[in-house]
Parts: structure tokens; C-alpha cells; sequence
């Protein structure tokens, strides 16, 4: 404690820009299975030289999956991982390639028989990237559409290729291995090797331009092209059906009828008939030649979000927010329903004589369809006839003659683990309690990205009750559950405002009393595996000092001293405390990005030592390597020290009084004592909680008024005196409560807060 002006600290902190995030994502569970719903799918078909067939799910947990396909089961594959939000669509190409869009923006480019290695990622889109179309009979064509209004038309063969020879300074940075799929653009695209997944912004003068389709003046939701990639059609939310030239990027027509968002849309393979299914729970058939839609068929009660049509294009598959999978034909008007869900459907792939179906779960369905016999379905009875009025279904539906499934049972199920849907903090800001789509609530140690406890179904909040602390500490992250698992959000440089004492986290080794920065240890937990990668690589001098292998250095922003303050209480190691381990069994996934490329996901263990400041932010680089944390806000709490009232008790201080947050009770205690009993003016105690007297340099002996001297195994508390009792607003304070939960929950005031002390008499 040391004295401070009564008049405070004036603030000269001057607003910045806002740094860059790092984020983790954790995972309790097989990371074999998908955590959140499932946004898409494609079928690859067998060919000779392979001989599998595979299927690959895009989810919302940020992630695709390749599942390897057999008669009667579906086995995990391989992980695509790169993409930072939620994946929106995917589609295969020619060759191995497979095309994937996302809510972070950009289109990314796979090999698909690849362990999950991005080959190319493209950023033109302004916003989520929702959808896209993939031309059969031409292998190097695909479409892009989004929120932004825009549509993209890429020539993957040609945006493989290199463009231009332009900074060719930086050639050694832009080399890269492709995979399989050519040789990638050096301007547009930065792998640090052929199994990172980051890439440049390609540029209009350096990097391949796709065709821009312009026109769209809101958001699309829907794309569709026909086999030789000579018509594309897209719809969203104004409504219309435009057809366009992918060669050109021109519009050739508009179709209008829907009266609300178009969400899905097919082509026949001639590209003469247009599907398209909307929220306006219609399926509409459009002759593109007479340009005009020529039936509509009221099946759904509510939004129709997916569209698979048999080879022939002459029965349709519909699904949607009503749960339901119906078979129309299209001719006939006969429909029938297939099977109910139990959550919305968003997408539909026929495979063989079966159809795989995904929902806004987890988990995904293969039901029968005879693709190739659609009469088998029908002749099972239950059909009706398609109304061509919106409301004709929803009224019959209102008067109890509801159809009945064909199937109540799916052929095949692909498992996936329940997303988390509700998470609350506690308040020693170390854990999270979750429950997810099951019920089920567990408690998570964010410092090691792990479940504690797992309760099973209990009421959420009573278990938040019951795990209720009366503690205070600072707010150093925070989490979001949007990719259906648990992403930790460090922002500096708040993440770095919290602190523990060693023996609160009871580590072994380290004085007591030494303060430990939650979030440097965290950061140092989860780059571990990537220090020591880059001591492989570059040997152990590159880690001293925050020393870089030559063409690795970090900026001179970074190592500006007065960008940062270094931390005298903590060596410079890179030793992870077991408080702070991270499992190599389930290892989280960053999500964060450099100074070039955008941002970037992989997991812990996927990390090679290479990455450096264009990959990582510049202030996660220089706390892990040079041990500095950057300019924080007071962690220090001020407080007077006064005899209770009526009480004869000798006034020991005047002053205003500060010390750290986290000080215990029994340190004002162990000061009140010996401002008694030593005969020397002792107006303030160090940081580490400490006593020094006024005169410099001098410094009472640790083993007296310190921890440190004290046997391990006993509260420190135990071994004072008990004739000193601290009050706050006349309630007596437990030793081991710190100054911040004082003044959060017994103080309750925003003035700086009051102690008062007394003799407890009879001691």
C-alpha cells in the first residue's frame, strides 16, 4: 500500500484504434462429429481411380467434414478447417476440388481428398457469402452470391494460375504448394506453407478478377446453373428470379411471382426449366424459353429453404422451416409426404436411391427416396394433390387432414454432438457454466479449455446459483456460442486486467504472493505447442528476448517500449503452469489474424513455428515472446484505514491508502499489526503486498509482515495475531476476501472505499 494524492490520478490515456482479436474455440467432444447445424452438402461420385464415394457436410460450428460413404455407414474422413464463421454452402467441381462460401466473407478453394488443406481463398465479397452453383459439364466454373448483392463468377483454372510476376521481393513469402490443384497466384495469395491456410486479398492489378453478375440490389440466398455452365439463375430477397450469362456477367431476363424471399433454386441440365422454392412457402416451375412460370405447387405450410430434383427433372424434393420432406411430381401435381424432422430443414442431396438431409441440428439423415422410380414412393399411398395457392396447404393443414410419412425411420444417421445454446460466466471469471440443445450443463475452465464438472440435465439456473462466489474479478474475455461451442474472446488490453495470486491458483514453485496475469498464461497455454515448433526451427535463441530469425522480424511498433510495460514480477519463460495446460487430446482452435492474409482458423497442435506477425496480432506476439503486456487500466484500488467509531484504538494513518485489487484482507490486517507494534513510520506496502517505510530504500524484513516465511498447507491468516478485525460498513470482513470483492459487494459505493479496524478483546 502507498499513499496517492486525495485528488486521484488525472487520466492522459488517449483513445487507439481498436487491435486485433485472438479467439479460441473449444471442444469437449469428438471432434470427429459436427457441434452445430448442418448448412450443406455434396456428394462426390466414385470413379475408377478412387473407388469411394464421399460426402461432405459444411456446418455452422465453422467446419467441413468428409465422410467416406458405403451401402450402410458413413466414416469420418478428414477436418476442413479455415473458415472463421459459420460455412454456408459447398460444392464440388472438376478434378478434386471442392468449393466452400462463409459468413466471414470470403470463398475458399479445397482439395478434396486433402487431409483439410485450403489451396486459395478469396475475399471480393463485401459480406456473408451465402450460396453457390458449380457447372458439372464445366469443371473450372462456380458462382458466388451473398448479403452484399454481389454475384461472382470464378474461373477456378485460371485463378489457380499465376497472373502476374509483381513484387517478386516478396516471392519468397508467396511460394506455396498447391496440392494437386496448379500452381496459386503469388500476388493474391501468401500460405506460409503448403499446410497453412491464409491468404492475401488479390488485387485487381496483381491478382485474377472473377465476372461480376451486376444487378442485384439486395441480398442473395439462392444460385443455380445448368450442366455446361452457360445460364446461371439466382434469387434472394427482392423476390425475382434473374437469369444471367456466366460468360459475361449480363442479365438475360427476370422472372417475377414469388412474394417473398427466394431461398432455393435448380436447373434442369438443358437449363430451359427453373425450380425455385420460397419463403412465401411456394415452389414455383419456370419455363425460361417462354419465360414465365408455368405451375406453382402449395405443398409447404411455411418456408421452403431446399430443392433436389430427380436425373429426369421430373419430380422435385422440397424441405423447409415446416420440417418436412415432401416428393412432388411435377407433371402430375401428385405429392406425398416423405418424412417429418424435428428441426427445420436447410438442405437436400440425392445419392443413389437415397437422399441425405440436414437440418439446423447436428446431426444428418440419409432417408430412402427411389430417385430413380418415384412411382415406388407413391404407390404407398398417402399422396395428395398440390394446391397452386400459398394458403391451400396451411388450410388444409388447419383442418386435421395433415398427411402421414412415408417413413418413420432414417436409413442412415450421421451423428453430430449437441451445439451449446446458453453460457454464463462466474464470477471468478476462470469458469463457464453451458448447457446445450440436450439440456445437458457443464462447467468449463476456460484457462484449460475443459469441462470441470459435467452436472447432466439440471435446471440451469440453479446450478448458477448454487455455484454463486461472492468474488470480484476483472472482466478479462468474453465468450459467444455462435459456432455451437465455446469461443473466448481476448480484446487487449483488457484481457490482461486480471490477476491471481500463485497460491489462489495453487501452483507449485512459485512464491505466494507473485501475481499472475490470467490471460498472458492463457496465451502462453495455447501457443505452446507453437513455441516449441519455432525453437525446432529456429533453435532456442530465437525465443530470447523476443529475438526473431532473420526475415521473421516483427514490426518496430511491436517492440516500441512505450507501446508496452513489462511485468517485473515474472521471469521470461515460456513454462505453461498447470492451471494453464491446454489437452492435446481435444485442443481448441484459434481464430485471430495478422497484418496480412485476414483472419484465419486452425488448431493448437496444427501450428508449425512459421507463423509470425502477418498471421498472429502484434501484441499476443510480444507478450508470449518478450514477456510485455500493454498499458493497462488501474489495477490498484484505493481505500482509507480508520479505528472503528468509539473505539480508543490509535490512529495509524490519515491518508488515502492503495494496493492492488486482489489484496487480501488478512495483508490489512498483518499491516494494522504492525503499524501497532514497530516503532517506525510505515506508510506503504509494495505491490506484492509487502511493507516498506517511507524512507527509500528501506524495506521491513519479508519474514516478518510477509507470506512467504510461513508453512505451506495453512491459511496465512492463520498464523497472525486474531486480535485485528477489519469492518466495511460495520460488517467484518473474512480474511481471505479481496479488496475488489470488498467494495463490489459490501461497499457498494463509487467513492473510495472505508476500512475501519478494532481490537477484538479477549484474545
Amino acid at each position: 500500500m502507498h499513499r496517492v494524492g486525495s485528488s486521484g490520478n488525472a487520466s492522459n490515456s488517449v483513445r487507439t484504434r481498436k487491435e486485433k482479436r485472438l479467439t479460441y474455440v473449444l471442444n469437449d467432444a469428438d471432434d470427429t462429429k459436427h457441434c452445430a447445424g448442418i448448412n450443406c452438402l455434396a456428394v462426390s461420385k466414385s470413379t475408377e481411380q478412387e473407388g469411394n464415394e464421399y460426402l461432405f457436410t459444411g456446418s455452422r460450428d465453422g467446419t467441413l467434414k468428409r465422410w467416406t460413404l458405403s451401402e450402410d455407414s458413413a466414416t469420418f474422413s478428414a477436418t476442413f478447417e479455415s473458415h472463421v464463421d459459420w460455412v454456408n454452402d459447398a460444392v464440388l467441381t472438376g478434378g478434386n476440388t471442392l468449393v466452400s462460401c462463409s459468413s466471414d466473407t470470403t470463398v475458399k478453394v479445397w482439395n478434396r481428398l486433402s487431409n483439410g488443406i485450403c489451396a486459395r481463398t478469396f475475399h471480393q465479397h463485401s459480406d456473408y457469402v451465402t450460396c453457390l452453383a458449380a457447372a458439372e459439364k464445366h469443371s473450372n466454373i462456380c458462382a458466388s452470391g451473398g448479403l452484399g448483392g454481389e454475384v461472382f463468377i470464378w474461373d477456378l483454372e485460371a485463378s489457380l494460375n499465376p497472373i502476374s510476376k509483381a513484387n517478386d521481393a516478396n516471392a519468397d513469402d508467396c511460394s506455396t504448394s498447391t496440392n494437386g490443384l496448379g500452381s496459386l497466384s503469388s500476388t493474391s495469395l501468401r500460405p506460409i506453407n503448403s499446410s497453412n491456410n491464409i491468404s492475401l486479398h488479390a488485387t485487381q492489378s496483381q491478382g485474377y478478377v472473377p465476372v461480376a453478375a451486376k444487378g442485384h440490389k439486395e441480398s442473395v440466398y439462392a444460385l443455380a446453373t445448368n450442366d455446361r455452365g452457360t445460364l446461371l439463375v439466382s434469387g434472394g430477397t427482392e423476390k425475382v428470379v434473374r437469369v444471367w450469362d456466366p460468360r459475361t456477367g449480363s442479365k438475360t431476363m427476370k422472372l417475377r411471382g414469388h412474394t417473398d424471399n427466394i431461398r432455393a433454386l435448380l436447373l434442369d441440365s438443358t437449363g430451359r426449366y427453373c425450380l425455385s422454392g420460397s419463403s412465401d412457402s411456394m415452389i414455383r416451375l419456370w419455363d425460361l424459353a417462354q419465360q414465365r412460370c408455368i405451375h406453382s405447387y402449395a405443398v409447404h405450410t411455411d418456408s421452403v429453404w431446399a430443392l433436389a430434383a430427380t436425373p429426369s427433372f421430373s419430380h422435385v424434393y422440397s424441405g423447409g422451416r415446416d420440417l418436412s420432406l415432401y416428393l412432388t411430381d411435377l407433371a402430375t401435381r401428385e405429392s406425398v409426404l416423405l418424412c417429418s424432422k424435428e428441426h427445420p430443414i436447410l438442405k437436400l442431396e440425392l445419392h443413389g436411391d437415397g437422399i441425405w438431409v440436414s437440418t439446423t441440428d447436428s446431426s444428418v439423415h440419409r432417408w430412402p427416396a427411389e430417385a430413380h422410380n418415384p412411382l415406388k414412393v407413391f404407390q404407398r399411398g398417402g399422396s395428395f394433390l398440390a394446391g397452386n395457392l400459398s394458403f391451400s396447404r396451411a388450410r388444409v393443414s388447419l383442418e386435421g387432414s395433415t398427411p402421414v410419412p412415408v417413413y418413420r425411420e432414417p436409413s442412415l444417421t450421421i451423428c453430430g454432438t449437441s451445439a451449446i445454446v446458453q453460457h454464463e460466466i462466474l464470477n471468478n471469471k476462470r469458469h463457464v457454466l453451458t448447457k446445450d440443445t440436450a439440456g445437458t450443463v457443464k462447467l468449463w475452465e476456460i484457462t484449460r479449455g475443459l469441462v470441470t464438472e459435467n452436472y447432466g440435465e439440471v435446471p440451469f439456473q440453479k446450478k448458477k446459483e448454487e455455484l454463486f462466489e461472492m468474488v470480484n474479478v476483472p472482466t478479462w474475455f468474453s465468450v459467444d456460442t455462435r459456432l455451437g461451442s465455446l469461443s473466448v474472446h481476448l480484446d487487449t488490453p483488457q484481457c490482461f486486467s486480471a490477476e491471481m495470486y500463485s497460491a489462489d491458483l495453487g501452483i507449485a514453485g512459485k512464491p505466494e504472493d507473485d501475481k499472475v496475469n490470467l490471460a498472458r498464461e492463457t496465451l502462453k497455454g495455447l501457443l505452446a505447442h507453437w513455441l516449441t515448433k519455432r525453437r525446432q526451427r529456429f533453435g532456442s535463441q530465437s525465443l530470447a528476448n523476443g529475438e526473431i530469425p532473420p526475415g521473421k522480424e516483427i514490426s518496430t511498433r511491436t517492440l516500441t517500449l512505450s507501446r508496452v510495460e513489462g511485468d517485473g514480477n515474472s521471469e521470461n519463460d515460456s513454462a505453461v503452469y498447470p492451471p494453464f495446460e491446454f489437452l492435446a487430446a481435444s485442443p481448441p482452435s484459434i481464430v485471430t489474424e495478422g497484418s496480412q492474409g485476414g483472419p484465419w482458423r486452425k488448431k493448437i497442435t496444427d501450428l508449425d513455428g512459421t507463423e509470425d506477425e502477418k498471421d498472429f496480432p502484434w501484441w499476443v506476439l510480444d507478450c508470449v515472446l518478450n514477456n510485455r503486456l500493454p498499458p493497462r487500466e488501474n489495477t490498484k484500488c484505493s481505500f482509507y484505514l480508520h479505528p472503528c467509531e468509539g473505539s480508543n484504538v490509535q490512529v495509524l494513518t490519515q491518508g488515502k491508502l492503495s494496493a492492488p485489487r486482489i489484496l487480501r484482507i488478512h495483508k490489512v490486517v498483518n499491516y494494522v499489526v504492525e503499524k501497532m507494534l514497530l516503532d517506525k513510520p510505515m506508510d506503504s506496502l509494495n505491490a506484492d503486498g509487502t511493507f516498506a517505510s517511507n524512507a527509500p530504500g528501506v524495506q521491513i524484513p519479508h519474514a516478518v509482515v510477509g507470506d512467504g516465511s510461513l508453512r505451506s498447507g495453512q491459511k496465512p491468516w492463520q498464523k497472525l495475531r486474531p486480535s485485528i478485525e477489519i469492518l466495511c460498513n460495520n460488517q467484518v470482513l473474512p480474511p481471505d476476501m479481496s479488496l475488489a470483492t470488498v467494495r463490489a459487494y459490501i461497499w457498494k459505493k463509487s467513492e473510495d472505499l472505508i476500512l475501519n479496524y478494532r481490537i477484538v478483546q479477549g484474545r
